[in-house]
């Protein structure tokens, strides 16, 4: 006998980050101008390399998908969709984006590890 997970057993625990809260409702609307390229022959490649437990979330995400609301996609179209998201945002809202907002967490928890 197999189980459906649950919604909220298949999703990443993540705290939110401060001041992104609204901002994710946000990306959600905004990203409806620009969309994942969909199944189709992708003419372009890269290689991108990520953590387990960021491979493990994205296992979570689709499967939730595929259970919760009967979209049955592959990591591709999930990694498609997300960027489509998160640059139509860059592109709406530039240096208050989502996007530039972690790039500078990040770029500070760097230079906080090498005491710059």
């Amino acid at each position: 006998m197999t189980s459906t997970p649950s919604p909220d057993s298949a999703r990443p625990a993540e705290a939110p980050r401060p001041g992104t809260e609204g901002r994710r409702e946000q990306l959600g609307r905004d990203g409806a101008a620009r969309r994942g390229s969909g199944r189709q022959k992708h003419d372009s490649k890269i290689t991108v390399y990520v953590s387990g437990e960021e491979l493990v979330a994205m296992e979570q995400a689709r499967l939730a998908l595929r259970a919760t609301y009967g979209l049955a996609i592959d990591r591709g179209r999930l990694v498609r969709e997300a960027v489509a998201v998160l640059l139509a945002d860059f592109e709406q809202h530039g240096s208050e984006s989502v996007l530039v907002q972690r790039l500078r967490e990040g770029q500070l928890d760097i230079e906080e590890a090498s005491g710059s």
